[in-house]
């Protein structure tokens, strides 16, 4: 890290975000703002909250899920459905340079917390609408959830000849998409706002991003539209017996990805199998099923794994820098020496769940974040110093808890 970067403010200092979205997308993108140096005020349904609160497992009292994905996060409990609590909305709105939400479309008109309502009160503002399907097209009132999402992008049809009936995928790669590339999104409208003064209508659907995502994917499909075969396929789902899973001596599985020629050729030596090396190996045979030597060098790697448990091959390999890798479980995964030589867990200090871990920003060695993350607001936690900040009085703060508009 530079001087300089030491000593700069966070990239988004004195950017005001109002974080309406629930569950992962949105409220991952928020934090990723708030890493950034924004400030983020959460507002949630008042006596339930974000449904990411109810996920388990627990800390002391909350959800680790939703404590992984609200930190550097002000929270407010606020009742949308009455007038008053749409007031207490529109006068953050006032307030905010950004808005993120991840009602079903139509909703927030229901609301009457939609983008028109707010460009009225703000015209700067950046409004960040995340929806499984986008706010148009056949399928946008739907629900959009992780899986049936994945479903329809193609990336879990890739196997059906092996697995008629995918298994549920580990990652919610839908998820992720839209939380990865929303703060791309607002940091450009960001930019372009400096240019010309003008907020805009962010309409971000997870869809939409896995999509974008799924190019390798859909390599043979695209292909045949402009009207090639499409074959031979890209083999980087199983069929390359280089690039897949083996069962090492103790019976853990490791993973193996000796696509070039070169990284092939090494793992040959340190195996004493250079009867293996094939001068005429190129580089378009790298993500192929390797046609009749396939059993080959499935054999041979199936053998080699089965020899030795699974870390006394992992330091063999490590040794000659050849990647055959682990398949750790979480709990491996957080112990693992490269998360702690890359000091990506770090620990806070929350009020009310105590010491515990987080993930830390992989932009924070670049100097790009604030060095620190505070933990997710309790339900409604910072409602008196929020409302303070939007110009109510101790009466008004007093009225609006004693009806129910905000948390008690």
């Amino acid at each position: 890290m530079t001087e300089h970067s030491k000593d700069a403010p966070p990239i988004l200092d004195g950017v005001t975000v109002a974080d309406f979205s629930r569950l992962l997308p949105g409220p991952w993108c928020a934090q990723m703002l708030g890493d950034f140096g924004a400030d983020v005020i959460k507002v949630e349904q008042p006596g339930v909250g974000d449904h990411s609160r109810h996920n388990p497992p627990n800390h002391e009292k909350s959800s680790v899920y939703y404590n992984s994905v609200n930190g550097n996060k002000r929270g407010i409990a606020l009742d949308l459905a009455s007038p008053a609590g749409r007031d207490v909305a529109h006068r953050l709105f006032e307030k905010a340079d950004v808005v993120i939400e991840s009602f079903r479309p139509g909703v927030s008109q229901k609301l009457g917390i939609d983008y028109e309502a707010a460009r009225k009160t703000n015209p700067r503002l950046i409004y960040c609408s995340i929806s499984g399907y986008g706010q148009t097209g056949p399928l946008a009132r739907v629900p959009g959830h992780d899986l049936v999402i994945q479903s329809m992008t193609g990336v879990m049809g890739m196997t059906l000849d092996q697995h008629p009936v995918p298994q549920v995928p580990a990652f919610q790669a839908a998820d992720y998409a839209a939380a990865a590339m929303a703060p791309t999104a607002i940091l450009g409208a960001l930019m372009r706002r400096q240019q010309t003064g003008e907020g805009c209508h962010i309409d971000l659907s997870m869809f939409d991003c896995l999509f974008y995502m799924c190019n390798i994917v859909l390599t043979g499909g695209m292909a045949r539209l402009a009207g090639q075969s499409g074959e031979p396929m890209l083999q980087a789902f199983g069929g390359n017996p280089r690039y897949n899973t083996y069962l090492a001596k103790d019976g853990k599985p490791v993973a193996v990805s000796l696509l070039e020629a070169k990284v092939w050729a090494e793992f040959c030596r340190v195996i004493e199998r250079e009867d293996l090396i094939f001068e005429d190996e190129g580089p378009e045979d790298r993500h192929t099923t390797h046609g009749n030597r396939a059993d080959l060098f499935r054999n041979c790697i199936a053998d080699y794994c089965g020899s030795l448990d699974r870390d006394d091959l992992l330091a063999v390999m490590e040794e000659h820098q050849v990647p055959v890798c682990a398949v750790y479980t979480p709990d491996e995964a957080l112990a693992s020496g490269t998360v702690a030589a890359r000091g990506m867990i770090e620990y806070i200090d929350h009020p009310v769940e105590g010491r515990i871990p987080q993930l830390a920003s992989p932009f924070a060695p670049s100097g790009l974040t604030r060095g620190y993350r505070t933990g997710a607001p309790d339900l409604g936690a910072d409602n008196d110093s929020i409302l303070a900040d939007l110009g109510y009085s101790e009466e008004q703060r007093s009225e609006l808890r004693d009806t129910g508009v905000i948390e008690p």
